[in-house]
């Protein structure tokens, strides 16, 4: 259980930095969309005396409304979901680089940007799951899912889903961008129905017996665990967890992260957050509070993300995977992936 003493996070907070300020506000933009969050945010609040002001929308559109409003824009730090929103707000010019000794010691370098522009603070893995029952020999790695033994037998997301473009970015990094489109044009071929929903739709596909194998990423599933989730709890003991390329690279790990604003008018005020991100009492909470995984090492696991098991995760180097997102996005339309 985690301690709710606003004493404790205050302790917590005023180990991270001595330079910010303990007072004032922060504007954040979040296209997190969880309301677990809030605890968070409460937390920051009553640890430090800054009032988070907030304004969340999907991350294109924040990332837009950055861009439109220039040099005065309010926004002071930017929260979004998959290394690919990351890149892009990098590439549009609405992040800055910042110097935070703090996130460089907590943050593996694996999971940050190579400039500093923004940093992964709770991790989610793209697993295999199938059905029990119908399927003995499941992928054992996600190339193994574009093999003609699963054809017609696959779930998965349409092309346009930012946890897709970095997964088969992350292919294109481990592996090369011709084994890439191979693996793109046999999962195309693999298709149980064309792609439809989200991730938790994917894992529907299994109950409902549309497909016997769905890609997804694991918070979807310890939910489904841990609370009644509609047209899955119920059945969810018919599903079985296959992390992918155990004996290789590792399971893909998607990114939950943020940074400083270009223009942030409260920028000690934007680092110190970003710090308390990457303290132990806020890592714990976003496995708590949303079924993650923590950046940090080290960090206990709620008991749903507990029971998913142990794996290895893809320790790659996301910054160097984010670069290769255009070139995902080019070979999903190549192979007319929907």
């Amino acid at each position: 259980m985690l301690k709710s003493s606003s004493a404790i996070v205050a302790a917590l907070v005023a180990t991270l930095t001595s330079a910010a300020a303990a007072e004032g506000e922060l504007n954040l933009y979040s296209s997190r969309h969880y309301d677990t969050d809030e605890r968070l945010y409460t937390d920051f609040e009553e640890a430090t005396g800054i009032k988070i002001n907030r304004i969340e929308g999907k991350a294109d559109e924040l990332i837009e409304r950055m861009k439109a409003e220039g040099a005065n824009s309010p926004a002071d730090v930017l929260l979004t979901v998959d290394t690919s929103r990351l890149e892009r707000a990098k590439d549009a010019g609405v992040l800055q680089s910042i110097d935070s000794a703090v996130l460089e010691e907590r943050i593996p370098s694996n999971l940050q940007d190579s400039d500093n522009q923004w940093y992964g603070f709770s991790q989610r893995a793209r697993i295999i799951f199938f059905d029990k029952a119908e399927l003995d020999n499941p992928p054992a790695t996600y190339l193994d899912l574009a093999k003609p033994d699963y054809k017609g037998l696959v779930c998965i997301r349409s092309s346009s889903n930012t946890y897709n473009q970095t997964l088969l970015a992350s292919i294109i990094t481990n592996h090369g961008p011709e084994a890439a489109k191979s693996w793109a044009e046999g999962v195309v071929a693999n298709m149980a129905r064309e792609p439809q929903g989200g991730d938790t739709d994917q894992l529907r596909g299994i109950v409902s017996g549309e497909c016997e194998i769905a890609v997804s990423n694991s918070y979807y599933f310890a939910r489904a665990m841990r609370k009644d989730v509609k047209g899955l709890s119920a059945e969810i003991d018919m599903i079985g967890v296959q992390f992918p390329a155990q004996e290789a690279e590792g399971a893909h790990m998607n990114l939950s992260g943020g940074g400083v604003a270009a223009h942030a008018p409260n920028k000690d005020n934007a680092v110190l957050f970003l710090e308390y991100l990457a303290s132990d009492q806020a890592q714990q909470y976003f496995s708590a509070g949303n079924d993650e995984y923590p950046a940090v090492d080290g960090v206990a696991l709620a008991e749903s993300v507990q029971n998913l098991g142990e794996f290895k995760a893809d320790e790659v180097d996301l910054s160097a995977v984010a670069k290769n997102i255009p070139e995902a996005q080019k070979i999903f339309n190549e192979v007319d992936w929907k």
